[in-house]
This record gives structure tokens, C-alpha cells and sequence, in this order.
């Protein structure tokens, strides 16, 4: 369930609520007249069955809602309604495989916009991944992946190829190549001075590494992993489900071979700079080409969804219903 709040000038009002109105995937309306500063105007709540909400949301930006006033998207965790559970039968699908674009889209963005929270997990996780290949630790590998936030400016770039949205896609891809260069610089600078220290020796770099020899030796596992954990990421960020995702950081080596690059170009060793840049760039297509043919499926199995209609429990309760009493001459 979704609660939408939709604040608009009150021209807009009754438009807005004969949308809510006709759909059977809403429970629940609630408008609230003149209560409004900015814009001046009515607030409007709505409950939505998460399966309807799509249809619903496009119907109100086609009202131009999202340019005169605002419309605010919440789930609802926990609810207890006999019109919410009516609402939610009488909605074709299930509500773990709806897609709410609106809410991918705008977590898409957010997930991409390049600022220094983001730049700073980028390099914190690489100098992680430097220590952990100098040390040869798969524990320290395991956690600069799961720090690493790249992986939802990756899914950006699926969500902006689906929907066609070509500034989406220069954000998501001006955050990765930003975002990369800025860590590799940090952990090569970090590198030079170990080096300088004689904390850190050519042959930690290029000397045999059991545990973590995987990072900059790609191979046709590389790109079949990185495509299984692209899907199941995506399937975590548009599904009611999230529970995967941390899976998904364990899974993928974007991080560890961006600080394989950065131990390589600090020792001159070209061998793993090329080793671990084509990783990572596997990893980034593969990674990429999944999140897009995932959200494409599930836009064509979502496009094939049935007309609603009317549930089991509605239909029964209407023909079972007491029949009309008839006026006595």
C-alpha cells in the first residue's frame, strides 16, 4: 500500500479527485479544502494498492500535477483496512512485482547526483580495497565492496535507457566516471606514500595472491556474475523486496579492481593495471545491459497485466447481498 499527497491549486481539485475516484486500486480519499499555502490551494490524501499506483500516477501528471503543485510518495508498512484489502484484491498482479516508476526514477537520481558523501565512499571503499590486496584479506575485500555506492548509479543507467531519459543517463555515467577517477587518484596518492613509508613493496602488488588473484583476472565468470547480480539488484530496487542487496555489493569486483588500478599505476605495474581495468569494465557493461533488460522484462510482463476487476470476495458479497425491500401497497 502507498499513500499519496498531492498538493495543488484548487482548480485542479476536482480533476484530481474524480482520478482517485474512479480508480478501484484506491481505498481510501481524503481532501482537505484551503488548507494549502504554497501552492494556494487543497491537499488531497489517497491510499493506493502499490500494484495500481503507476496508472494512478500517470494519470495525475497528465492532470499536470507535478508541475502545479507537488505529489508525494509514501509506503505504507503496515495497514489494517477492509477497503485496503479490497482494493488490493481488485488489483490485477502483486504488489512485491509492481513496478512504481516514479519512485525508481526519483531514487535513480538520487543514487547518481555526484556530491561528496558519494565521492567520499568511493574512496574511502578503494583505499579499503588497496589495503585489502596488499594484505591479501578476502574479509577487507568483502567490505569494500559492500561500502562501495556505485552500484545505484550502475542501475541508473538500465532505469534511463528504459525510459528514455538521456539526462538521467549522463548523470548516472558522470557519477561513475567522476566517482572512479576520484577514488584511483585518493588510493594511487595514498599508495606513493606507502611506498615512501615502506609499508607497501612491488611484490605485495604483483607477488602470488591466493585470496584475492580473482580481481585482476577477468574471464567469462566476471561478466556472468556481474549480469545475475545486476538482475537480482534491480529486482531488490523496484520490488517491494531489498532484502538481496546486499548480496548483489558482495557479488560484483567494481570496487576492488578500481583499487588494483591504483596500486598498479602507483608501482608502474601495468600487467595489473590492465588486468583489473578490463574487470572493471566488464563488470560495469554487464552490471549495466542486465539492470536494463531486467527492467524491460518486467515493464512488458507488467504491460500484460489483466483490465481490473471485480474480486472473489466483492463479487461474492454483492450476490449474497440482502435483496431490496419492497414498498407494501
Amino acid at each position: 500500500m502507498l499513500r499519496l499527497t498531492v498538493t495543488i491549486p484548487d482548480e485542479l481539485t476536482e480533476r484530481v479527485t474524480q482520478v482517485l475516484t474512479d480508480s478501484t486500486a484506491v481505498s481510501s480519499l481524503s481532501v482537505l479544502r484551503g488548507v494549502a499555502v504554497r501552492p494556494v490551494g487543497d491537499v488531497v490524501h489517497a491510499d493506493v494498492a502499490r500494484e495500481g499506483a503507476t496508472a494512478v500516477i500517470d494519470r495525475l501528471r497528465d492532470l499536470g500535477v507535478h508541475e502545479n503543485g507537488t505529489l508525494q510518495i509514501e509506503p505504507v508498512t503496515t495497514w489494517i483496512s477492509r477497503a485496503g484489502f479490497e482494493a488490493d484484491e481488485e488489483t490485477p498482479g502483486s504488489s512485491a512485482d509492481a513496478v512504481v516508476w516514479a519512485q525508481v526514477a526519483q531514487r535513480s537520481y538520487d543514487d547518481s547526483e555526484l556530491n561528496w558523501t558519494y565521492l567520499s565512499f568511493m574512496s574511502l571503499a578503494t583505499l579499503i580495497a588497496g589495503i585489502a590486496i596488499v594484505l591479501d584479506s578476502q574479509i577487507l575485500v568483502i567490505g569494500a565492496m559492500v561500502l562501495g555506492p556505485e552500484f545505484g548509479a550502475i542501475a541508473a543507467l538500465g532505469v534511463a535507457l528504459v525510459r528514455r531519459r538521456p539526462l538521467l543517463f549522463a548523470v548516472a555515467a558522470r557519477a561513475l566516471a567522476i566517482g572512479f577517477a576520484v577514488a584511483i587518484l585518493v588510493t594511487c596518492v595514498a599508495a606513493l606514500v606507502g611506498r615512501a613509508l615502506g609499508w607497501v613493496a612491488l611484490d605485495d602488488i604483483t607477488g602470488p595472491r591466493p585470496a584475492t588473484g580473482f580481481i585482476y583476472s577477468p574471464d567469462k565468470w566476471s561478466f556472468i556474475v556481474a549480469i545475475l547480480a545486476a538482475a537480482a539488484g534491480v529486482l531488490s530496487l523496484t520490488s517491494a523486496r531489498l532484502g538481496g542487496l546486499s548480496g548483489v555489493f558482495i557479488s560484483v569486483t567494481t570496487i576492488p579492481a578500481a583499487g588494483n588500478v591504483a596500486l598498479g599505476l602507483a608501482f608502474g605495474a601495468w600487467d595489473e593495471v590492465w588486468g583489473s581495468g578490463l574487470q572493471l569494465v566488464v563488470n560495469i557493461v554487464g552490471m549495466a545491459l542486465a539492470g536494463w533488460v531486467t527492467l524491460a522484462l518486467q515493464r512488458v510482463i507488467w504491460s500484460r497485466v489483466p483490465a481490473p476487476r471485480r474480486s472473489h470476495a466483492r463479487l461474492s458479497r454483492h450476490i449474497h447481498a440482502d435483496p431490496p425491500r419492497r414498498r407494501s401497497p
